[in-house]
């Protein structure tokens, strides 16, 4: 099972489309974080969200385990079919989202123009980036 590790970064809410029921999370290349990057996460077909504003460490996004979903699906009604689909935020976190595979992306910023985001635009770019699932 794949996950996504970025940590030492701070990542930030940046957007989330009701309509599309898509949510996104990013984090800028910074010099307090000694990074070049810009990284950017994509959560669709959202059902259910518990989110902090801001991830000062960075994020660690896997899939719940059995003990986490039984907590999460007794607190917030979670049903049962939606084990599969319930993704933790943070090593040791409560944040969590449930939603499809969450998939990201990652390019050097110095290397984006005036592209705002990596999510805007055909993709793959003209630029090197990488890309993944998580799941």
């Amino acid at each position: 099972m794949t996950h996504f590790v970025r940590e030492g970064r701070l990542f930030r809410v940046t957007g989330f489309l009701p309509s599309h029921r898509e949510l996104f999370l990013a984090s800028e290349a910074t010099l307090v974080d000694r990074t070049t990057t810009r990284v950017e996460v994509s959560f669709g077909h959202v059902e259910l969200m518990f989110l902090k504003p801001f991830y000062r460490n960075g994020l660690h996004i896997r899939p719940a385990t059995a003990a986490e979903f039984a907590v999460l699906s007794e607190r917030h009604g979670i049903p049962a079919e939606s084990a599969d689909y319930t993704w933790m935020l943070e090593r040791d976190g409560e944040s969590f989202v449930v939603s499809s595979n969450p998939n990201w992306r990652e390019a050097e910023y110095s290397l984006m123009g005036g592209r705002e985001s990596l999510y805007d635009g055909p993709w793959p770019p003209e630029f090197p980036a990488e890309s993944g699932n998580v799941g």
